[in-house]
């Protein structure tokens, strides 16, 4: 094929993501004319309402897959912890982009160092459940305050005094080259992330022979494994797209360790487990970590009785 179509967000970020994923593969392809297809979705659209409270799951991803699935596009390119567990009919994760970054972090305009230097009564911006459970199980004198829009916008809302700081995905903030901004690292065994915080999924149809054939060179074997690795975590719960429970594995060794937290939305109650295994049997160690926390009564804190 001489031409090849990129789905994707037009948000700074979704666009550094897909040029990061257009340049692997034109260095591969360099004969290959690469174009980009800007989809708006519906969590675009509709940057007022907290995403907590919209119905349905892809807020992010659905209108970038109907690309797909209506030829318009070859390939999609998504944050990996933005698509839901459940695959799209049609549809296959045909490569994954390396993670670097899986951490969250802090920003703010105060001389502090960690979340423990913020002050008392501080208010810290996020819409996320994870983020805010956690955030409030080491400050419960913290002060929450939703915020939405993209990562430019929420620093804004900072710099203008709306809140003293806020959490971010680490990298997002890299990619479109802010890392200036960073305040503090929020350890990623400690704070843990989103299931495949950090990883690019790149889509494509499942029938699509000559397109998957390309993709296969720039899939990052370890990563790939280790974002399902989480994601089995993830889907075993069933939470939905909001939902206090993070899961984050690494690799070390021959070695996969996976560690996930879930609580309650009022994060009054607070689930920490931790499984490690063969790297070659990451499902299996996946699967028994999920039914950990399911015996310790994770359903029940996510209301899923």
């Amino acid at each position: 094929m001489n031409k090849l179509t990129i789905a994707t967000r037009g948000s700074k970020l979704a666009l550094a993501q897909a040029k990061i994923v257009a340049q692997e593969l034109q260095n591969n392809n360099p004969n290959i004319t690469i174009e980009l297809e800007i989809i708006t979705t519906a969590g675009d659209v509709n940057q007022e309402a907290q995403l907590s409270s919209l119905s349905g799951v892809g807020y992010f991803t659905a209108a970038v897959e109907k690309a797909l699935l209506e030829n318009r596009a070859d390939i999609a390119v998504h944050s990996f912890k933005d698509l839901p567990t459940t695959p799209t009919d049609g549809l296959v994760i045909a490569a994954v982009g390396e993670r670097e970054f899986p951490e969250d972090i802090l920003v703010s305009n105060l001389a502090i160092s960690s979340v423990d230097d913020l002050p008392s009564g501080s208010v810290v911006g996020t819409s996320s459940f994870r983020r805010t459970a956690q955030i409030l199980a080491v400050r419960n004198d913290l002060a929450i305050k939703p915020i939405r829009g993209n990562i430019d916008t929420r620093i804004a809302k900072l710099d203008d005094g709306q809140y003293d700081a806020i959490i971010l995905a680490r990298a997002g903030v890299e990619r479109i080259s802010l890392s200036k901004r960073i305040t503090a690292f929020l350890s990623p065994e400690i704070f843990i992330p989103s299931a495949a915080q950090g990883a690019l999924a790149i889509e494509c149809r499942k029938n699509d022979e000559a397109v998957r054939k390309m993709l296969a060179p720039i899939n990052h074997e370890e990563t790939y494994l280790i974002a399902k690795a989480e994601r089995i975590v993830l889907s075993s719960l069933e939470p939905g797209c909001h939902a206090p429970v993070g899961v984050f594995a690494k690799i070390i060794d021959g070695q996969i360790s996976i560690s996930a937290f879930v609580s309650n939305v009022a994060a009054t109650k607070v689930l920490r487990e931790t499984k490690t295994g063969e790297v070659l049997e990451y499902e299996k160690v996946a699967n028994e970590l999920s039914q950990i926390l399911i015996n310790l009564g994770a359903l029940d804190l996510l209301e899923k009785k």
